[in-house]
């Protein structure tokens, strides 16, 4: 029996983003984990375990067929959104038993491009069939069902439209210092409430951008860690949630599977959401990240509309600073973005944002981070707790 390994990411990539009209998806997925196998300075002969979901009839195998791996771990488990999240853990919990010796994921989307070009709708439907044949009469899209739970929110709690709105102002204030956002210039609460409605409560800039883009991720065994030319950044936990499919089966519009993934992850990196000094959130709406701030334990429950105000998510001047790189409001979003998330907290923590940069008092890099996905309409949730030294 092999003992358990230590996991680090050593590679973390994205590809071309925002508008790319001329890449394929298959193009976007090669040229983030190229990015990334050069991050780490690695050969893709090393890579034994690819994880993939999203393309192609036979995701994992398709794409790493395209990309020239044949691999002997994989991994396709599509819970949408926090599909990435999951599947690190999984990745962490492989290498860790000695199953793989450095775990690829890799994401790519044209979802922009597609919609411009007429080759998909910007509907995005799950079908009829399923527990979805009780709700797709009524009207529901995926949107409606978020906005439905923030105006639960909302009458529970108290929470007013500007804090969700402010959520919007500071992932466009981050997205100011990211040149790699597709939206940088700043926004006020009137220029969100002043939107035009998509579904109530939610305007336009409460809703995510829709971008092309792909992301890439790179976990070894420690080992592995002295041949790479990055430091490595130590997957310390992790925990995964499914709370539900139908509307009606969801005990709580205003609880997501984030207070089961994230409770698991703290517990399992020994740490406490108290200590963690960057966090990245899926934010397809504003409402998403308002409720994972309290799921996660960095506010109590209903507390989360007072925690966002007075600028607490910025990178200048946060006390927590979220969604550094602008966050799938301003960023990028090409569809099941928990991917750039484990990006993004891996560049905070090894101190290579630029201006966008997180410093402690000291000016040094954060060391704690912890990345949140949320899939479907808060049906899963992925949570992994990264750190370094």
């Amino acid at each position: 029996m092999v003992a358990r390994r230590k996991v680090a990411v050593v590679g973390v990539a994205l590809s071309d983003c925002g508008r790319v009209d001329d890449a394929t998806p298959y193009a976007l997925h090669a040229q983030a984990a190229r990015r990334a196998l050069a991050d780490a300075g690695l050969d893709r002969s090393l890579v034994d375990g690819f994880a993939s979901a999203g393309l192609g009839t036979l995701a994992p195998v398709e794409v790493a067929e395209y990309l020239g791996l044949r691999p002997t771990w994989v991994d396709s488990t599509s819970v949408g959104g926090s599909t990435w999240e999951v599947m690190a853990a999984h990745a962490a919990d492989a290498i860790a038993a000695g199953h793989a010796r450095a775990v690829l994921l890799v994401y790519g989307s044209t979802a922009r491009a597609d919609v411009r070009a007429g080759r998909r709708t910007g509907t995005l439907s799950f079908g009829t069939r399923g527990p979805m044949q009780f709700e797709v009469p009524y009207g529901h899209t995926l949107i409606a069902k978020y906005a439905m739970a923030a105006r639960r929110h909302m009458i529970e709690y108290g929470t007013t439209i500007e804090q969700l709105a402010e959520v919007a102002v500071q992932a466009r204030a981050n997205a100011a210092l990211n040149p790699e956002a597709m939206f940088r210039t700043p926004i006020t609460v009137d220029a969100v409430l002043s939107g035009p409605m998509i579904a109530d409560p939610f305007t336009k800039l409460h809703c995510c951008v829709r971008s092309d883009g792909g992301a890439a991720v790179l976990l070894v065994a420690e080992e592995y860690v002295r041949d790479c030319r990055t430091s490595p950044v130590w997957v310390l936990g992790s925990g995964e949630s499914v709370s539900h499919a139908a509307m009606s089966e969801w005990p709580d519009f205003t609880v997501s599977p984030a207070a089961v993934s994230g409770r698991l992850a703290f517990e399992r990196a020994g740490v406490r959401p108290a200590e963690i000094e960057v966090a990245e959130i899926y934010d397809a709406f504003t409402y998403m990240t308002l409720v994972t701030l309290e799921d996660l334990g960095f506010c109590g429950k209903g507390e989360g509309g007072a925690f966002v105000e007075k600028g607490r998510l910025r990178v200048e001047g946060g006390e927590l600073p979220v969604n550094t790189d602008g966050g799938a409001l301003s960023a990028q979003h090409p569809g099941m973005r928990g991917l750039f998330l484990l990006v993004e907290a891996v560049r905070q923590l090894r101190g290579e944002c630029g201006e966008r940069q997180v410093r402690r008092r000291d000016d040094s890099p954060p060391r704690l981070a912890v990345a949140s996905g949320t899939g479907g309409w808060f049906c899963s949730s992925g949570t992994v707790v990264l750190g370094v030294g």
